[in-house]
């Protein structure tokens, strides 16, 4: 089906983005924030695990320190092993308080957490008596009570704040208590006592929460106008905290587009957290995803600005997000550093149906550092192999005594050679991010990034020399087929709001926009690719690449505006999570003007370098452009609590425009498609779900066949089963069986070999396995094994049966590492990284295979107060491999060992 994209409909969505915004705008009363000042802990319970929560008094007139009682002195008979303490007043001694009313309650986020915030102005009066049951902490505050809206029912409920904590409630006991519960997912969290002049009492309950994951503001309903106002309120805080430790993670937003527990979606997805990026001391997001389950890096990292990966036998393509939301670029995503990303999420199989065109395989959604409502400074530096030495800085905190404005600013600058002759790579980054909490229901975050990377690509190696047999030898895995000083620049701006509005505890609404610009200049590829080798095994023909203009570069600039309305609700004892969205993507590439030509033949055994470029054999110049309008709708329904079910469909209009100003020409064409998804979700206990689904994707194909018929967008079907399961509260697996068919390639038009028709189909089956999270105390691991079998099924130029490049059968990816808990060892970590990969095709031909390969990479890790110190080393055992495969004369080698170092300091 073919249509020519509307304006009116362009027009039609945009005003719906915008008039959904203009609701937003009526702001509610600004919140109030709490300083916190704490001393050491008093007593301890029980023994500490990674989080934390805390019940702070305000304003409360304390004792000495010498008059708190210690647990062992508290004369009240204690009738279960699982009680705590309890600091009761005495009838004798204190005053029976008067009642003392809460008019508002407020969930804001924290560096470790969520805070919540009882408003009244007596909180001098209020006493608090705590307790557990079960994996419930428990405190209660008498002669005190909610006095909020009527519909809400005077309770004020936060689900699922953080990873370990199932539920925060604060609600009305009876007329003169209320109580705040705090619920664990798998164990009641630890107490610990604290005493703080300014504060009060506080109590810090552990809990398994992760730092990564940052919580939204939530409020309770505005009171009503008959209620006192608060505006000199002391508050009670209710803060849940946690560390940034932990290899596994409960929760991921890329799937479903709302905060869904990964248990909960039907679809394979993997998540990277910021501790594994730190414990294996690496940079790079093609680093990143060797622990993952059939993903492939399919562009090394020393070859430029671009990266690419294979993820379940198919090449990812542009299917890129940041934050959720697509990149812009050169249709692969731009080189992303690691310094101010938090975690990387893998969503397997078709994104379409959330958002729009794309790869079948999957996508990767890159998760930036957010700002943290605590001052917070980091500096980093690392040096290397390869002459390689990098800075960078990690600053966060508040702008206002109310912290209601914060900031975070990350940057880094490197400089490195790379194990290839006459490469280099130097890259910057600076990453600035702020966040207005408008009210407590509105949130404003506003971020932008600059960045440039200067490198000299290689273009890889013949396969004759390499992986095959060449009569003079191997050829040096170092060598460089271009001319030294040949450079290309990447340099990339972003800057965009997303705004989120919470209607109510039910609805919210999420308004994101984004501009982005690249450019591609500087220098040109006086060798970006090799023309054939000659039949002496040594001599490569080459050609140059070029921009004739200096002053101009091949530039895209583009924006994105996406709007997200969701709303829970229920039908009788079904409940629903309803997604409806709207998205509206334009982009431009302009400057994309080259020339080329032969440059003389290097000899790769005996390189003479300095060789004049020839006469310019071809030359172009052209414009393109491309966009989409889509609207989705989706809603999760929860038959029970252990009967979910997905459903969701997506429909896209598309657009490609081009311009061919040599030839005076210009194309375009128009396209639409519905991209639906289906899926259930069984859990037969609480630790273990059971699922399946059924998804489908697009992508649009360029072109006319011999009769003048605009090609059909590519069509990607997804068959999915599996199993994912809690082997212990902080351990967790998935396995997963898919079936993907890619249908509609282009392949050779027999009748017209100047032609293509669309009848090639390839086919990818296979099964995976992640493992992710800690086995034992300080024992943690990442670990992935994917059996993937990727082939040809229909085609007209390759054989059918054919495997797909770059899809080994077999891989495997194990990061696991230990850090010591007590002793003169505290603070010492040990890790190890085995990765297998097996043999893959170089080419659709099947002509050639690179050979598998295991590699072993190591790192050791010191963390004590603010000082943190690493040492990694990659390819340990200086194994000769070869990492992916473009042709026959493309073949990229693998680094050697590798050695990094890094120190840290916070302050």
């Amino acid at each position: 089906m073919k249509v020519q994209r509307s304006p009116n409909l362009l027009s039609f969505v945009v005003s719906l983005s915008g008039w959904i915004t203009s609701v937003l705008m009526p702001l509610v009363a600004q919140p109030v924030w709490a300083q916190s000042t704490r001393t050491a802990p008093i007593t301890a319970s029980t023994e500490a695990s990674a989080d934390s929560t805390q019940l702070i008094t305000k304003g409360q007139v304390v004792e000495p320190i010498k008059k708190i009682q210690q647990l062992k002195q508290i004369k009240r008979p204690i009738s279960s092993a699982q009680m705590l303490l309890v600091q009761s007043p005495t009838p004798q001694t204190v005053p029976t308080p008067e009642l003392v009313q809460v008019t508002q309650v407020k969930a804001n986020p924290t560096s470790k957490g969520v805070e919540v915030i009882l408003q009244t102005s007596k909180g001098e009066q209020l006493q608090i008596t705590n307790r557990s049951a079960g994996n419930n902490f428990i405190a209660d505050i008498p002669n005190a009570q909610l006095r909020l809206l009527s519909g809400e029912g005077y309770t004020f409920r936060s689900q699922k704040p953080i990873q370990g904590v199932t539920e925060i409630t604060v609600t009305n006991f009876d007329a003169s208590t209320i109580r705040v519960t705090v619920t664990g997912e798998a164990s009641l969290p630890a107490v610990e006592l604290y005493d703080s002049p300014d504060e009060g009492l506080i109590f810090s309950v552990v809990s398994t929460a992760s730092s990564a994951q940052q919580p939204q503001p939530q409020t309770s309903p505005t009171p009503e106008p008959s209620q006192p106002s608060a505006q000199n309120d002391e508050p009670i805080e209710l803060v849940v905290t946690g560390e940034q430790d932990g290899y596994g993670a409960t929760d991921a937003s890329s799937a479903t587009r709302t905060d869904t527990p990964i248990r909960d979606i039907p679809q394979s997805i993997q998540v990277i957290p910021r501790q594994v990026i730190e414990d294996r001391v690496i940079t790079d997001p093609d680093d990143a995803v060797r622990t993952v389950s059939g993903v492939i890096p399919s562009n090394p990292s020393y070859e430029g600005a671009l990266s690419a990966f294979s993820i379940r036998g198919f090449d990812s393509g542009s299917n890129v997000l940041r934050n959720g939301v697509r990149e812009i670029d050169f249709g692969s995503t731009s080189r992303n550093d690691l310094t101010n990303i938090e975690r990387v999420e893998i969503l397997k199989g078709p994104a379409s149906v959330l958002y729009g065109q794309g790869s079948l395989g999957g996508a990767v959604n890159i998760v930036t550092k957010q700002p943290l409502r605590d001052p917070f400074y980091n500096l980093e530096f690392l040096a290397g192999s390869y002459d390689l030495y990098r800075g960078a800085v990690d600053f966060s905190g508040p702008l206002n005594d109310s912290r209601t404005v914060l900031y975070r600013l990350n940057a880094f600058y490197q400089d490195s050679n790379t194990f290839i002759d006459f490469s280099r790579n130097n890259r910057w980054l600076v990453n600035p991010v702020v966040s207005w909490q408008i009210s407590p229901n509105t949130k404003l975050t506003i971020e932008g990034d600059v960045s440039k990377t200067v490198s000299q690509t290689s273009a890889g190696l013949p396969a004759v020399g390499t992986v095959l047999p060449n009569p003079n030898g191997k050829i040096p895995i170092n060598r460089f087929i271009g001319e030294p000083g040949d450079l290309e620049t990447f340099s990339y701006a972003r800057i965009g709001y997303d705004l989120q509005h919470q209607f109510s505890k039910d609805w919210s609404v999420r308004n994101v926009f984004r501009y982005e610009i690249s450019k591609r200049g500087g220098g040109g590829f006086t060798a970006a690719s090799s023309l054939g080798l000659d039949p002496d095994g040594r001599t490569l023909s080459r050609f140059y690449f070029d921009d004739p203009n200096p002053n101009t570069n091949d530039t895209i600039n583009g924006f994105i505006l996406a709007t997200d309305l969701t709303g829970k609700f229920n039908t009788g004892s079904i409940k629903h999570t309803l997604l409806f969205g709207t998205e509206v993507y334009n982009s431009k590439r302009t400057g994309f003007e080259y020339i080329s030509g032969e440059v003389a033949p290097l000899d790769l055994f005996n390189p003479v370098y300095g060789s004049p470029r020839g006469a310019v054999e071809d030359r172009g110049n052209s414009t393109q452009s491309s966009g989409f309008v889509g609207v989705y709708l989706q809603d999760q329904i929860a038959f029970a609590d252990n009967l979910k079910l997905v459903l969701g469909g997506r429909y896209d209009w598309a657009n490609q425009d081009s311009n061919d100003l040599i030839a005076n020409t210009k194309t375009s064409q128009s396209d639409q498609a519905f991209s639906p998804r289906v899926g259930i979700v069984y859990q037969p206990i609480q630790p273990i779900s059971l699922y399946a689904s059924y998804s489908r994707s697009f992508n649009p194909n360029s072109g006319a066949d011999a009769n003048g018929n605009l090609f059909d967008p590519e069509s990607g079907t997804q068959y999915e089963v599996g199993i994912k399961g809690d082997l212990s509260n902080k351990l967790s697996a998935t396995l997963a069986l898919f079936d993907l068919t890619r249908s509609n390639v282009l392949t050779t038009d027999p009748n017209n070999p100047n032609f293509s028709i669309q009848t090639g189909k390839q086919s990818s089956r296979g099964i995976e396995l992640d493992i992710s999270g800690e086995i034992l105390p300080g024992w943690s691991i990442a670990a992935g094994y994917a059996y993937i079998n990727a082939r040809i099924s229909e085609d007209n130029d390759y054989a059918v049966g054919n495997r797909l490049v770059n899809a080994p059968e077999n891989s495997f990816g194990l990061f696991s590492s230990y850090k010591f808990q007590s002793g003169s060892l505290e603070g010492l970590g040990l890790g190890l990284g085995l990765f297998y990969v097996g043999e893959r095709e170089g080419d659709l031909n099947n002509s050639f295979q690179l050979p598998s390969y295991f590699r072993t990479d190591a790192s050791i890790f010191y963390k004590r107060d603010r000082l943190r110190a690493a040492v990694s080393i990659k390819n340990l055992f200086n194994v000769d491999y070869y990492e992916s495969s473009s042709d026959i004369l493309r073949v990229f080698p693998g680094e050697p060992v590798t050695v990094q170092g890094t120190i840290s300091w916070q302050f």
